[in-house]
């Protein structure tokens, strides 16, 4: 389904310079937002479907570090505090950015202290079908009413529930915090800046803006 994303091309994990996961953009420094501890937010689901998990959020430091970025404040709804530098060197993270989200996974394993908390996902197609859609719904409730978030790499352009544009052309990560309407529509935490670091996307827009990559989820 296309909804109204928008793709130059069909972008692989390896395809391209840039397509692990840097992007092209002013470098922003790191920032800090009000969160909740992570004792509270572990129980703050409401009974019409809806949960928000609070992130101790950080603004990526450079360009090429939103994999780290995005395990880091994924982490942060756990309590957990660890150094992007240190994260980014487990992921062979690269000036060309973080290859896929399988060199993520094991590293959300290790800091949560589970070896099965997480596993991959790909939506290897172009656009995601209703079936991807669906699975990636369910993943991210079950994720998050886990206590955790999702970490998800995904490419273009997509519109959020606001009509404000996001663009990754070259690829990006980004954690998926929350959700509302039973997964209907999810919430972001996004490292690329932090002027936008919280906004809302059609689990739809998602499911198609992570195609022919993959998220780490429960």
């Amino acid at each position: 389904m296309r909804t109204d994303l928008i793709r130059k091309t069909a972008l692989t994990a390896a395809g391209l310079a840039f397509t692990g996961g840097a992007i092209v953009g002013p470098i922003t420094a790191a920032y800090a937002a009000d969160a909740k501890p992570a004792n509270q937010t572990q129980s703050d689901r409401k009974p019409s479907g809806e949960r928000q998990l609070g992130v101790r959020y950080e603004a990526q430091p450079n360009f090429y570090y939103c994999g780290p970025a995005a395990a880091r404040n994924a982490l942060s709804v756990q309590g957990k505090n660890i150094s992007v530098d240190a994260m980014a060197k487990e992921m062979g993270t690269t000036e060309d950015g973080t290859n896929s989200i399988n060199d993520i996974t094991p590293v959300l394993n290790k800091e949560t202290g589970k070896n099965d908390a997480y596993h991959s996902v790909e939506i290897s197609t172009p656009d995601a079908d209703a079936k991807q859609t669906d699975k990636l719904r369910t993943d991210i409730v079950k994720t998050v009413d886990d206590g955790r978030a999702v970490v998800a790499n995904i490419a273009g352009t997509t519109t959020d529930t606001d009509g404000a544009i996001h663009s990754f052309e070259g690829g990006h990560y980004i954690s998926v915090v929350g959700y509302r309407d039973n997964g209907e529509t999810v919430k972001i935490a996004d490292s690329a800046n932090p002027n936008t670091a919280s906004y809302e996307v059609t689990v739809e827009h998602l499911a198609d803006w992570i195609a022919t990559r993959g998220y780490a989820t429960s």
